[in-house]
């Protein structure tokens, strides 16, 4: 990924921030693509500002404008034009599952409001809790602040880790296996509940 990046930007100068600005916002912002390199991307464009490739602070601002837009975006898809639109149904090839779309309520009956900011670190789950706030009709004021703090939350933690951390020589040096272990963070909460889920329901079974 940073080489491809570096590669971008090498070849395309400062529309390389409207580029990360446009992954960022689709990734959160269109329900039918939770599968885009959200959180390693901002790692590995924080790794590329701190050699001077971009500016650290211009990236932390545009991308947190993307992902406040973007879930923001994906909040009035859901309430305006609903769950059957999506699930199970095939737009451009891609499909909204309704496990994901289960997963994410589950997600909101434990954790309530405070799902917009968490979901924000878990991917898929970040891209359709926007939209099942919607569907659920949450207060817009409320939304917005808890979508908000989470969206700068999530980017300055990843641009920054990556600032800061990502030309270390140890994580240069195995930054695949870095991308590898931040993806497999990320998708260790919901497994974890997933697997919960499954052993609660074995025990109760007669």
């Amino acid at each position: 990924m940073t080489e491809w990046l570096s590669a971008f930007i090498a070849h395309w100068g400062v529309l390389a921030y409207a580029a990360l600005f446009l992954v960022i916002f689709v990734e959160t912002g269109v329900v039918v693509m939770p599968f885009l390199p959200g959180d390693s991307l901002l790692f590995a464009a924080g790794a590329l500002a701190a050699i001077g490739s971009l500016n650290v602070f211009w990236l932390f601002l545009l991308l947190a404008i993307a992902a406040i837009a973007g879930d923001t975006a994906n909040y009035w898809i859901g309430r305006k034009i609903g769950l059957q639109r999506f699930v199970g149904k095939g737009i451009f090839f891609l499909k909204l599952h309704p496990e994901h779309v289960q997963r994410t309520e589950k997600f909101f009956e434990r954790y309530g409001s405070k799902t917009i900011i968490l979901a924000r670190f878990i991917p898929i789950v970040r891209t359709i809790a926007p939209f099942v706030a919607g569907l659920g009709q949450m207060d817009y004021t409320k939304f917005l602040g808890f979508n908000v703090v989470g969206g700068m939350a999530w980017v300055a933690l990843f641009t920054f880790g990556g600032f800061y951390f990502g030309n270390l020589p140890i994580v240069r040096d195995h930054f695949e296996l870095v991308i590898v272990l931040i993806i497999f963070i990320s998708v260790l909460p919901p497994a974890i509940e997933f697997l919960r889920s499954k052993f609660r329901k074995q025990v109760v079974q007669p």
